[in-house]
C-alpha cells in the first residue's frame, strides 16, 4: 500500500524534529551549548538554514561533524546566533536613552553599561558615540558581550560595509546626534572603519544568557531584540539575571519587539517609557549597593 503523501510529508516532519532534538543533545554534552530553551520554531528555522548552508544532506550529518570535527563548532555557533543590527538601530530608542536615561547616569562618578548580546558590535559603537557627545564617555566602561566568537571579533575590529553609511547617518541624526556620523570612521574602498577611539571603553568578551551568571554590575543593561528568541523559561531567567546585575534603580533597554507584560519578572521594573521598552529596576526589586 502507497503511503498518502500528507503522511509521509508528517513522517519526514517527526524525524526532523528528533535528528533536531539529538542535534541540540549533541551540542550540549559535548560542547556545552545549550539551545534546548530557544523558541522551537525560529530555531529550527536557523537549523535547516545551517543544513542548507554546509551543504549537508540532513541535521544528522550536522550532528556527526559536530561530534567528530574540532573546527565544525565555530560554523555552527555562527550559524545559530543572530547577529542582525545596524548603527542607531531603532533611532527613538536611543534618544530616548540620550533624554531619560543619560541624564540619571551623570549622577554616577563611574558607570557600567552591558550590552548584552552585542552581535557585530554596531550598536555597541552608537551607544559609545551619543555618551561621547553627552560627555559621559570618559567614566563610562561598556561591557559588549555575546556567545559567537566571530562576531565578537567583528565587534573588535569594527570594520562595516559603506553601503551601510548613508541609512545609519540618517538613523544618527534621528538619535539626536549632534555633529555627523562621518566625524566617527573613516572609509577606503568599499568599507568604513569606525574611530578607534570610541572602542577605548569597551571590553568584548564571551558571554552566554543560556549558561553563564552574572557578568558584572551595571547601572544600564541593554539586550535588544535577543530575548525573542528565548522560550518563556529561558526569557524569565534572563530577565532575573539582569535584575541580579543591575545597581539600585539601574535601567534595562529590550528590543521593540520585546516586553515585560507578561514575564513573571515584570514585578522587579518599572516602565521609564514602555513604548520604547526602557525599564527601571523597581525600588521593591533587590539590587545591588
Amino acid at each position: 500500500m502507497i503511503e498518502p503523501a500528507s503522511q509521509a510529508q508528517d513522517a519526514d516532519i517527526a524525524i526532523e524534529d528528533i535528528e533536531i532534538e539529538l542535534f541540540v543533545r549533541a551540542l550540549k554534552l559535548r560542547h556545552g551549548y545549550d539551545f534546548s530553551d530557544y523558541a522551537p520554531a525560529s530555531f529550527k528555522r536557523r537549523v535547516l538554514q545551517l543544513v542548507n548552508a554546509q551543504h549537508a544532506g540532513t541535521v544528522s550529518d550536522l550532528t556527526t561533524r559536530l561530534l567528530h570535527e574540532a573546527d565544525f563548532l565555530p560554523l555552527v555557533l555562527e550559524g545559530l546566533s543572530v547577529p542582525v543590527s545596524e548603527m542607531f538601530r531603532d533611532p527613538d530608542v536611543f534618544r530616548g536613552l540620550r533624554e531619560q536615561v543619560f541624564p540619571v547616569l551623570a549622577s554616577y562618578p563611574q558607570i557600567n553599561i552591558w550590552q548584552a548580546g552585542c552581535a557585530h558590535g554596531q550598536e555597541v559603537y552608537s551607544l559609545a558615540i551619543l555618551l561621547e557627545e553627552a560627555g559621559l564617555y570618559d567614566r563610562t566602561q561598556i561591557y559588549a558581550t555575546d556567545f559567537n566568537e566571530a562576531a565578537l571579533k567583528q565587534a573588535y575590529e569594527g570594520i562595516y560595509p559603506a553601503r551601510e553609511a548613508q541609512w545609519w547617518s540618517r538613523n544618527y541624526l534621528a538619535a539626536g546626534g549632534s555633529h555627523t556620523l562621518a566625524d566617527y570612521y573613516s572609509a577606503r574602498y568599499e568599507w568604513l572603519k569606525l574611530d578607534q577611539r570610541l572602542r577605548r571603553n569597551v571590553i568584548f568578551a564571551n558571554h552566554n544568557l543560556v549558561t553563564d551568571d552574572v557578568f558584572c554590575e551595571a547601572h544600564l543593561v541593554l539586550c535588544r531584540n535577543v530575548l525573542i528568541y528565548f522560550s518563556d523559561p529561558l526569557q524569565d531567567r534572563t530577565l532575573a539575571l539582569f535584575r541580579d546585575s543591575l545597581v539600585r534603580g539601574g535601567f534595562l533597554c529590550l528590543g521593540t519587539r520585546e516586553s515585560l507584560d507578561f514575564a513573571p519578572s515584570a514585578a522587579d521594573f518599572a516602565p521609564v517609557d514602555a513604548g520604547l521598552r526602557i525599564y527601571r529596576l523597581s525600588p521593591r526589586a533587590t539590587g545591588r549597593d
